[in-house]
């Protein structure tokens, strides 16, 4: 199969943007203060919940740590953390530099699950979401904290 009927067939090496221009995209990826941890951050606040952002005492460093409640709150993008994670490899694995990104994709899902458990062994609540819920329902995605917040005073008051 040649590299043209491998494009159709798998949707592969489609950029259209020029080696170039995909190292300067690349380059302007942020780890901090994304578009997805800031609409996250601003719901949050408009409700009256504080926060640390990045917090460095935590593994992981969380994208926000909300530490009254023990509640660490990671924002992820679906390509760098494996959303739908066989569906991509097996589109990664037809493209230029594949065996890079899937050996990266993998160490990123594996260091999170490490960081995921570290929490929960501290006594963390750990949430995560994927950045396209972030950026169609960010007060969704504060529902699904005030649940965890409410589940954690519930706790609190049966231990008293």
């Amino acid at each position: 199969m040649n590299d043209e009927m491998k494009n159709r067939k798998y949707g592969g090496n489609m950029d259209v943007l020029t080696k170039e221009q995909r190292r300067k995209n690349m380059q302007n990826i942020k780890s901090k203060d994304t578009s997805i941890e800031l609409a996250l951050r601003k719901a949050l606040w408009r409700k009256g919940y504080r926060y640390r952002k990045n917090y460095k005492k935590l593994p992981g460093k969380p994208d926000i740590a909300l530490v009254r409640y023990k509640i660490a709150v990671f924002c992820d993008s679906e390509f760098f953390h494996g959303k739908d994670w066989d569906a991509l490899k097996t589109r990664l694995s037809h493209s230029d530099k594949g065996e890079y990104w899937i050996k990266k994709i993998e160490r990123n899902m594996a260091r999170d699950d490490k960081v995921e458990k570290e929490l929960q062994y501290l006594g963390w609540k750990v949430i995560r979401f994927w950045g396209k819920d972030i950026k169609k329902n960010p007060e969704e995605c504060v529902k699904v904290i005030q649940e965890a917040i409410f589940d954690e005073m519930i706790e609190e008051s049966e231990l008293s």
